[in-house]
């Protein structure tokens, strides 16, 4: 039976060395300001702010909410984000994706300034960290080099094999594994052969988007799994990309869902605007 990584417990000790970091810098008259900005109502977006908030709250960063309409032009959107980026007491700003239709996702991105983006998603942030400088790395690879870590799991010298090229988790976790001295294989939905480059991987890290699509038949007899995914099953339940039960039987450890990456991002992204703050002053 694989041994269970447990995010909940992992994040929170992040969050309390941060609320430590951030106690010692109000001391030195540092307060840490984030803004976090959604339009429309989308309700999954309404509880990931809502967490983010939270987040903020227990760790000491003072966080300025703007909840604007799903009508809001991209012009106004713009503006907003041009005014934070000139406040000085806004360190990180954020922006939930999706965005309504009507404006460019793409646009937004790079609208942030690269020393406020909290989220990693600036092609400037993707490109420091291609190239091995510094910059904000995007939340979920982050935290998933956290979770391996924590746990004691060795990167360098492994076989890694990433299920996804996204963006957001796939392309950048490659390059985090492979600053970590991995050995790293990307595949996604054209791969041949997927089961058998899956069944090589030492680490195992599944960012498909499909539920339940990673069963014991893609796992290598104790091979570390992480679950990207978050779904609803047919009963409503939250499932991931990794059929758990099945996994779990192959697996030496492997993160549940929920209760495994999704606790890191958050944690993540609050350890990002620390960063930001602590950056601003240098």
């Amino acid at each position: 039976m694989a041994k269970i990584i447990d995010g909940k417990v992992i994040s929170k000790q992040i969050k309390d060395e941060l609320k430590e970091k951030v106690a010692g810098l109000r001391e030195e008259g540092k307060e840490i300001g984030m803004a976090v900005i959604q339009v429309g109502n989308d309700p999954a977006s309404s509880v990931y702010v809502g967490n983010k908030k939270k987040a903020c709250e227990y760790i000491g960063i003072r966080s300025e909410s703007y909840e604007l309409p799903e009508e809001t032009s991209q012009e106004e959107l713009l503006a907003l984000i041009d005014r934070l980026n000139r406040d000085d007491a806004v360190h990180g700003i954020l922006v939930q994706l999706p965005v309504p239709e009507q404006i460019d996702e793409d646009t937004v991105i790079k609208a942030i300034s690269p020393k406020k983006d909290v989220d990693g998603f600036h092609p400037e942030s993707v490109g420091a960290l291609s190239i091995g400088q510094k910059g904000f790395v995007s939340c979920t690879p982050a935290g998933i080099i956290q979770l391996l870590k924590r746990s004691g799991i060795e990167i360098e010298g492994k076989e890694c094999v990433v299920v996804g090229r996204s963006n957001i988790v796939g392309k950048p976790m490659a390059l985090l594994l492979l600053r970590e001295n991995g050995t790293v294989t990307i595949t996604h939905s054209r791969t041949k052969n997927l089961k058998d480059v899956c069944k090589r991987a030492d680490i195992l890290v599944a960012a498909v988007g499909r539920p339940k699509m990673i069963d014991a038949s893609y796992v290598k007899e104790g091979a570390v799994v992480i679950d990207v995914g978050i779904h609803r099953n047919e009963n409503n339940k939250l499932c991931g990309d990794v059929d758990f039960e099945s996994v779990e039987q192959v697996a030496s450890a492997i993160t549940p869902v929920p209760g495994g990456v999704g606790p890191m991002t958050i944690a993540m992204l609050m350890h990002n605007c620390v960063e930001a703050a602590v950056m601003f002053d240098e």
